[in-house]
């Protein structure tokens, strides 16, 4: 096995040059209005860094472009929270990647539906109106705010008053035959059409100033410029998508938001549909690419929500993304550019990923030398051959993608066919392909490259901490044999450490010439420090054990809901997949993951061999109370310290149950700031009221406390 290179990049030095980059840009896009690069480079440089800070965790900071919804609002508005966040949307530029997300859809929605709403992703800029009240049953728009950075806005509402498209009063009869109440609110795009556009940027022109570079660009300053009688003269024009009544999605679906928003009189964009396949959402695109240059307007893609709300709370949200809506983005940057050759890289996983290895091409501002292949079935599929000329898109990966090869007069086919080797090539061993996968995989459990990767992932932060396990000391632990799993971290002692080397290079103060001389590594300090390290890792507990043991699919998420349900490792390897798909956010997937790892021998030998070692593998187990056993809940307004969700799983937990809207047979609202309707409900129907030290009062099991009224 070869050294790694003195000269590959350091992590560490990619990582903060990669935030730098994307602040930079952020800062052009969000609060300047002014993005020098396209949506695509953007999601590229985000998709560069998240995969970055995947493979190296201790590298996250909090203050990551990658751990927060989006960029800081401009100065000179007023800010506003909003009601709840305005996430992003992850992003898929290809049918192979759809097909995934409608299949992790599927998986985890289970028995329940799964039908898709596809609309027109706008190329715009996002906006939240709230509804109040108004004279004679009807609803006057109170506030507009831009999206910000997802959790604050601007306040902007004398501007969206401008905006002829939004209704600034929505008599009774038409709420009654939307279904709304007096209180809501509505989200949405302002764009600016091509031809206003085209308008605009000619009297800029006459004006002497530089044109607009394109119509996202000037709505973006349009609505957020302070004399409301410039942004008047924009025509400006604004599309309804989202509705929320008391900061909740309509419990009726998307396909009946967009009718309620219609018949609220709202424009909705009519390029809609409702559809239940692949082939129906890979047709709407089509159809949608095609006639793009008919619609008067810029989209720049396709996002698909699913339709049932059920099905929506079952999916849940990540970090930044609702997982019940994806962003389909049209074609990406390419170039053209020939095969030299194919390598096959081995993951921690034992995953083999073949990858060309390219004549260097320059596409969307980088110079591309590589670009994955995914797996066997692929290069099948392409037919492709070394030598082959093959089309590159960059559109968001690490690694660019080969999409296709070229097959014309001016670019002839390679001569050399590539075969996907039988045997790993790190450490070569006869690798294997399960059942209904495409992926073929080492199963080694010795393999130097699982071994390499396996090492430092179970070292990283926010896994087991052993923040001095970086490269060079896991590829020297690992030449001198001093390991050959993780468990044997814990058998190092001093004299191993300092037995680790490297070569140093220093001027001779007497002939000036530079001398290599054989050091140690680490240094008696470096050393203590990482035994330390090692030592105190032995507390990390179950649910960051089981994050180290790298079992497929079990994040920190899933690690720690596992942990919480069996509180002990004896108790999952003991656990059948019933008793695994209980687990919240566990399905098949998962839990044959799960079992197919525990059913190795090597795998349970390495638990026994690190509790020999002293590791903790126990946690406290989450309890399964039934003290709110036959009472229901509604949550209204925003309490001061849970989220909505948070006090409905605290409820759950503890055996009640919640509902959306208030009768007879609620036993309790719980009110925070801004509760709307439902307080006035349940005081009309003489139901008890909640604060919410009142409800962490009767989760706490506390008597005689007196709900607040």
């Amino acid at each position: 096995m070869s050294k790694e290179s003195p000269h590959k990049p350091d992590p560490a030095q990619q990582a903060a040059k990669l935030r730098d980059e994307i602040r930079h840009h952020e800062h052009l896009y969000y609060v300047l209005d002014a993005p020098e690069i396209s949506d695509a480079e953007f999601d590229a440089l985000m998709n560069d860094l998240k995969r970055l800070e995947a493979a190296h965790p201790e590298l996250v900071t909090p203050d990551s472009p990658t751990q927060r919804v989006g960029g800081k609002p401009a100065e000179g508005f007023r800010k506003v929270r909003h009601s709840r966040p305005m996430l992003s949307l992850d992003n898929t530029y290809s049918a192979e990647e759809l097909a995934g997300w409608d299949r992790r859809v599927r998986e985890l929605a289970g028995d329940l539906p799964v039908a898709y709403m596809a609309e027109l992703k706008l190329d715009g800029l996002s906006v939240a109106l709230h509804y109040t009240p108004g004279a004679e049953g009807s609803a006057r728009l109170a506030t507009g705010i831009t999206r910000g950075d997802g959790q604050t806005g601007e306040d902007v509402t004398s501007n969206i008053r401008t905006i002829r498209s939004v209704p600034l009063s929505i008599p009774a009869e038409r709420l009654k035959k939307a279904g709304l109440p007096q209180g809501f609110e509505v989200r949405g795009e302002a764009i600016l059409p091509l031809a206003a556009f085209q308008a605009a940027n000619e009297e800029r022109e006459e004006q002497g100033l530089e044109p607009a570079v394109n119509p996202r660009n000037f709505a973006a300053g349009t609505l957020r410029t302070l004399e409301p009688s410039i942004v008047a003269t924009r025509k400006l024009v604004f599309f309804a998508y989202f509705l929320l009544v008391e900061g909740e999605y309509l419990a009726a679906g998307q396909a009946a938001t967009l009718d309620a928003l219609s018949a609220a009189g709202f424009r909705v964009n009519p390029h809609r549909r409702r559809m239940h396949s692949l082939d129906e959402m890979l047709r709407f695109i089509e159809e949608a690419e095609a006639g793009r240059e008919e619609l008067g307007y810029e989209i720049d893609g396709v996002v698909f929500k699913v339709d049932a709300h059920a099905t929506q709370l079952r999916l849940g949200y990540t970090g930044r993304a609702p997982r019940w809506a994806i962003a389909y983005k049209f074609t990406a940057k390419s170039g053209l550019t020939q095969v030299k050759e194919i390598t096959v890289q081995v993951g921690r996983t034992g995953k083999l990923t073949p990858v060309a290895e390219l004549e260097p091409v320059f596409i969307g501002g980088t110079t591309v030398s590589r670009a994955t292949l995914h797996n066997a079935g692929f290069i099948e599929r392409l037919g492709l051959r070394l030598g082959d000329w093959v089309k590159v898109e960059r559109g968001g990966d690490v690694i660019p993608k080969v999409v296709e090869v070229i097959e014309d007069g001016e670019h002839p086919r390679g001569n050399r066919g590539f075969s996907f080797p039988l045997d790993c090539p790190e450490c070569g061993s006869r690798v294997v392909r399960a059942e209904g996968e495409a992926d073929w995989r080492c199963v080694n459990a010795g393999c130097p490259a699982k071994l390499r990767e396996s090492l430092l992932h179970f070292g990283a932060r926010g896994v087991m901490n052993i923040e001095g396990l970086g490269d060079a000391v896991v590829e020297q632990l690992m030449e001198k044999r001093l390991v050959k799993s993780v468990a044997d971290l814990y058998r190092l002692d001093g004299k191993a450490l300092l037995s680790l080397e490297k070569q140093v290079t220093r001027k001779n103060k007497t002939t000036g010439l530079g001398e290599t001389k054989t050091e140690s590594l680490l240094g008696p300090k470096g050393t203590a420090t990482l035994l330390k390290q090692i030592e105190d890792s032995k507390r990390a507990g179950l649910s960051r054990v089981l994050m180290g043991l790298g079992i497929r699919f079990v994040g920190e998420r899933t690690a720690e809901l596992l942990a919480q349900e069996f509180g002990s490792i004896d108790a999952l390897m003991a656990a059948t997949a019933e008793e695994l798909e209980r687990v919240e956010e566990v399905g098949p997937r998962i839990s044959e993951a799960i079992l197919e790892f525990f059913a190795q021998p090597a795998n349970r030998a390495l638990v026994e061999s690190l509790k020999r070692a002293g590791v903790e593998m126990t946690a406290e187990k989450k309890p399964r109370t039934a003290q709110l056993a036959g009472l229901t809940f509604v949550l209204t307004g925003t309490l001061p310290t849970m989220t909505r969700d948070e006090a409905k799983q605290r409820i759950e937990a503890a055996g009640g149950k919640t509902a959306g809207s208030v009768s007879k047979k609620t036993s309790y609202v719980v009110a925070g700031e801004e509760a709307g309707s439902k307080l006035d409900k349940a005081r009309e129907l003489k139901i008890p009221i909640l604060d919410e030290n009142g409800l962490l009062a009767l989760l706490e099991g506390a008597s005689g406390d007196k709900p607040a009224e």
